[in-house]
């Protein structure tokens, strides 16, 4: 588990804004808005995200029968407030065995979901055929939202991406059969609306899917 920031695009050390440079910097990808260390899943640790976020922190609400929470992670700073929310569920599969699931809700260019689904970022827009039908539809704080297929994801998982509220909402699955739970129109609550429910969530162990690779 990571004890200090990190790269949201990389998983990389950051150096803090310092003398020459107002931002965070990582090597390889420059200015970045830094990923917080990792904690394990608890109601304290969810209220800490929400409790800093700029953007939604999306869980599935109800979580599907026999799926638990199992971490949540966020890019940002004190300075900046977070710009970036995932959150980790974890159950049975559709089809048998475990399923997991890690929900983004982030700003523009912040590329912490394309680590996640495993493709070169930061952003999905590119990889989507949004000219087609959406292939997937879930309920985003009370509206319709189309999902399209990440093109050029890993063949181990599923991805699906788009827009809600206003920033980019990415859904990845492990295996890829598990992606069959978003044709069941999800219903996804932004937790920041949630008040005391926060205190009815039920937790299960560290997704290690969290980490990054």
């Amino acid at each position: 588990m990571r004890g200090e920031p990190s790269c949201p695009k990389c998983g990389g050390r950051v150096r803090a804004p310092g003398l020459f440079a107002d931002a965070w910097q990582c090597d390889a990808h420059g200015a970045v808005h830094p990923m917080q260390p990792v904690i394990p899943p608890s109601v304290d640790a969810l209220g800490a995200v929400v409790h800093r976020t700029r953007v939604p922190v999306w869980m599935p609400w109800p979580l599907p029968v026999g799926w638990l929470f199992t971490g949540v992670a966020g890019a940002g700073d004190d300075r900046s407030g977070g710009r970036a929310s995932a959150v980790a569920c974890s159950g049975p599969g559709p089809l048998g065995g475990a399923g997991e699931m890690i929900l983004v809700a982030e700003e523009l260019g912040v590329g912490l979901g394309a680590r996640y689904a495993g493709i070169d970022g930061p952003d999905p827009g590119a990889l989507l055929d949004m000219e087609k039908p959406p292939e997937a539809k879930v309920l985003a704080a009370g509206r319709p939202t189309p999902l399209w297929h990440v093109h050029r994801a890993p063949g181990d998982r599923a991805v699906f991406a788009g827009e809600a509220l206003g920033m980019w909402l990415w859904a990845v699955m492990w295996p890829e059969q598990a992606g069959l739970l978003m044709y069941d129109e999800l219903v996804l609550t932004d937790l920041r609306d949630a008040g005391a429910e926060l205190d009815l969530v039920p937790c299960g162990a560290l997704s290690p899917r969290l980490l990054g690779p």
